[in-house]
């Protein structure tokens, strides 16, 4: 067998025990899916009549808030999926069984990108779940099947990125529960964009952080995909951020696992 074919197989194997390891412990897949769809569900029904009458030059409503809302919540059920991955890679690492692997005749790329494979498709169902939820609360997409596709695309993106950079906190992390804290700057970020409420109404400080930090153009790509708000270079911005953090997340796990290794 060749190298090749044995890191995939070897990381097939990786990737089916984080899935089963998903399945066998389903509370933490359902806290992570639960926490962005009571956000939805609270700035709808509790701030979405407030919220919703700035929207559309002060004609907007709670039906137009969630519309307005849905781009922001999907993105957050990215970034708090993503938090089981620093939390599985930090028992991994803190419990031994990364050792183990070590001694064993396993390709060393498997360990990560079973995290990574196995995270993706967590993911994927999170969203799915957020955007079933909220199109049963109201959310009316305009977008057509080649909007969808580009949605697609554009969402499993921006979770790689993701996913690598919680892989690289979760080996930073020197506890399980310093790495369930690490990203909680993830959730909280979107808020501090266009998320929730349009970057114009904020303060000119905020409003400036606001424009340039990356969830903003990650956001208005969702937006303008679902709902056919105007692009412009928005996309290509967005691009440009989920290379660099996945960039970024990758080599950085890299480091920090070969260092590891050699200890």
């Amino acid at each position: 067998m060749s190298s090749v074919s044995h890191a995939l197989t070897d990381s097939a194997t990786m990737v089916r025990r984080n899935l089963t390891r998903m399945v066998r412990y389903p509370s933490m897949m359902v806290l992570l899916i639960g926490m962005p769809v009571v956000f939805l569900l609270l700035f709808v029904y509790v701030f979405g009549g407030t919220l919703g009458a700035g929207i559309g030059g002060g004609t907007g409503g709670r039906a137009e808030y969630v519309n307005y809302v849905t781009p922001a919540i999907i993105l957050m059920s990215i970034t708090s999926a993503v938090q089981g991955t620093s939390i599985s890679v930090a028992m991994d690492m803190t419990e031994g069984i990364v050792d183990r692997f070590r001694t064993m005749a396993i390709a060393r790329v498997c360990v990560l990108t079973g995290h990574v494979v196995g995270s993706l498709v967590q993911t994927v169902l999170a969203m799915a779940a957020v955007i079933g939820v909220a199109l049963l609360v109201g959310f009316r997409p305009s977008a057509g099947p080649v909007e969808w596709l580009a949605l697609v695309g554009v969402l499993v993106l921006m979770a790689f990125a993701f996913i690598w950079l919680s892989v690289a906190l979760g080996l930073a992390s020197k506890t399980v529960e310093a790495a369930s804290n690490v990203g909680m700057p993830l959730v909280l970020l979107p808020f501090l964009g266009s998320g929730f409420v349009p970057t114009d109404s904020m303060p000119t400080v905020l409003r400036w952080f606001a424009e340039y930090q990356p969830f903003t153009p990650l956001i208005e790509t969702i937006r303008g995909l679902l709902l056919g708000t105007p692009l412009g270079n928005t996309p290509l911005v967005a691009l440009a951020w989920c290379v660099a953090i996945a960039l970024g997340g990758y080599l950085w796990s890299k480091k920090l696992f070969n260092r590891e290794s050699t200890r």
